[in-house]
C-alpha cells in the first residue's frame, strides 16, 4: 500500500467510473454508498447534499473508505482508507453541474431539489492500494 495514487488510478477516477464510498454509521456499522468521484491532486472528493446518511457519518465520524473497479478490466482495482478533511458548500452546485457532465453528459445536475444544499466532501487518502490494469504489466 502506498499513500499517493498511481498515474493509473488517477487515469481511473478521471474516467466516469463509480466508487463505493464507505461510511460509518451511528451505531458503527459499515456503511456503503456508490458515488460519483472526482479528485484534486492526490484529494478524492465526493458530491452530496446536506443530511443525507453518507454527510450525517462523516460528519461524526470522518474515517471512510472507497473502492474503485475498472469496468473494462476489473483487475484494475484502487482501494483506499482516508479521511474527510473538509466538508463545504463553496462551490459544490458548481462541483455537481461538472459531474452531471462528466457521468450524464448533462450541463447541469438534472436531480437537484430546491431545497437541498449540495456539499462537497474533500478526502484524503491515508493508504491507498493500487492494483495496476493487466494492460500495466
Amino acid at each position: 500500500m502506498s499513500d499517493t495514487f498511481s498515474p493509473g488510478a488517477i487515469e481511473l477516477i478521471e474516467q466516469p467510473v463509480i466508487g463505493d464510498f464507505s461510511t460509518v454509521d451511528s451505531r458503527g456499522r459499515p456503511h456503503v454508498t456508490p458515488v460519483w468521484i472526482d479528485h484534486e491532486g492526490n484529494d478524492v472528493i465526493v458530491n452530496t447534499a446536506k443530511g443525507r446518511a453518507k454527510a450525517r457519518h462523516v460528519e461524526a465520524q470522518p474515517a471512510v473508505a472507497m473502492s474503485i473497479v475498472d469496468p473494462e478490466d476489473p483487475y484494475h482495482v484502487v482501494v483506499f482508507l482516508g479521511t474527510v478533511t473538509e466538508i463545504s458548500t463553496e462551490g459544490a452546485d458548481q462541483h455537481i453541474d461538472r459531474m452531471a457532465k462528466k457521468y450524464l453528459g448533462k450541463d447541469s445536475y438534472p436531480f437537484r431539489r430546491p431545497e437541498e444544499v449540495r456539499i462537497k466532501l474533500r478526502i484524503r487518502p491515508e493508504r491507498i492500494l493500487n492494483q495496476p490494469d493487466a494492460s500495466a504489466a
